[in-house]
């Protein structure tokens, strides 16, 4: 993979004081940031600003954004980042349905494909899909049509979310809920061979998850935050959120610290398959009573109030057994009804709160953005957070 101006490697540049002045510019947007306020905001020295960012001009990932008035002295020549110098393609592979985003570095969506996908139609069919998604979103906007995703100068590579379970780690497959055909599948070492590009694989939920995360959710759910200890909790980057994902299935994504938790063997967030109901409807993880046979089956009667307090339910023994700042709802069937869900998960809360006496109230429940190509973002950001010190992918 190739970079825009100095043919470099842009995943090479992942050293930690590079991702910390490169996300410095990210936020500074098209104002820009100097480089004295680089060293001021990084606690590096100034020489070692200069030369982290002499070296990104080179590559073409950063610009002069002109100058700006000093306090004394001279005005301040200001950097900014070049959103255009590097992309990445998210994929959200849901179980009937495949949604392709190009984005750039400022994580903006620049092009989508959507298109009707059988999951369970093998893993060749499956394959093809995917690279044809991702072909004809870099044809025309960063490749001539008919060029190989390898020659994209600036694509980073392409992130794919899922359903799970799957070892992150590894890009290998388990049994996928209602598809365990897919069991040992190495997802991501299939697609680089195809495509020719670096290539990330992780669970739908945590992609969702890092993709909030990175856009500033988890710190504004708590409000006003609570101080312990003296350090303010719920604020910032530290807050924690669980989104909770109810499409074709129901799972979650846990964010702790600024940072998706995935747990050992990427086994965190199968919220869906807690058993609520021991002589419950039976589920297509092979148990009874699991959370997602009960909403999914509410959902199916069309009793959206009995799925939004099942998802509270669930809420529920979240907040109890992690404390989390916010719970953020997202999905196919959660944008159709917003309002209904928000306001069952949120009543089942309330009267959580009630009984427990707490002081800080129900922790607040709202829709997350992104809509429903939110898992696609998300999975884009499995690419590009790293380069920015914002991720672990």
């Amino acid at each position: 993979m190739r970079g825009a101006a100095g043919g470099a490697n842009l995943l090479a540049l992942r050293s930690h004081n590079t991702a910390l002045v490169l996300d410095l510019l990210r936020t500074a947007g098209a104002r820009g940031i100097s480089r004295l306020e680089l060293a001021e905001r990084t606690g590096l020295t100034p020489q070692a600003v200069s030369k982290i960012t002499a070296r990104l001009r080179d590559e073409g990932l950063a610009a002069e954004a002109g100058r700006r008035a000093s306090t004394g002295g001279k005005p301040r020549t200001v950097l900014r980042l070049k959103p255009g110098a590097g992309h990445a393609v998210g994929v959200h592979l849901d179980r009937d349905e495949l949604r392709a985003v190009l984005v750039d570095l400022d994580g903006a969506v620049v092009a989508e494909r959507r298109s009707p996908l059988d999951l369970g139609a093998g893993a060749e069919a499956v394959l093809e899909a995917v690279a044809r998604a991702a072909r004809e979103l870099v044809a025309g906007t960063l490749t001539p049509p008919g060029s190989a995703l390898s020659t994209a100068p600036t694509l980073l590579g392409l992130g794919v979310a899922l359903p799970g379970p799957l070892d992150h780690v590894r890009g290998v497959l388990h049994r996928v809920t209602g598809f365990p055909e897919w069991d040992g599948f190495p997802l991501r070492d299939a697609l680089a061979r195809r495509l020719g590009v670096p290539v990330v694989v992780d669970k739908d939920t945590n992609a969702a998850a890092l993709g909030l995360a990175v856009g500033g959710e988890g710190g504004r759910g708590g409000g006003e935050g609570r101080e312990e200890g003296g350090r303010e909790e719920g604020g910032g980057s530290g807050g924690s959120f669980a989104y909770l994902h109810l499409g074709t299935g129901l799972g979650a994504g846990l964010v702790f610290g600024g940072g998706v938790h995935r747990g050992a063997r990427t086994g965190a967030g199968e919220f869906g398959h807690q058993v609520v109901q021991l002589d419950g409807p039976p589920c297509t993880c092979g148990a009874r009573g699991c959370i997602e046979a009960l909403c999914l089956g509410a959902v199916a009667r069309g009793d959206l109030a009995e799925a939004a307090r099942v998802l509270g339910a669930g809420a529920a023994n979240l907040v109890g057994l992690l404390d989390i700042d916010l719970v953020l709802l997202g999905g196919r069937t959660v944008a159709a009804a917003p309002e209904a869900f928000v306001h069952g998960v949120g009543a089942v809360l309330d009267a959580r709160a009630r009984r427990e006496g707490g002081h800080d109230g129900a922790v607040p429940v709202r829709i997350a953005p992104g809509g429903t190509r939110g898992v696609a973002e998300g999975a884009a950001q499995l690419l590009l957070a790293p380069l920015f010190g914002r991720g672990d992918a």
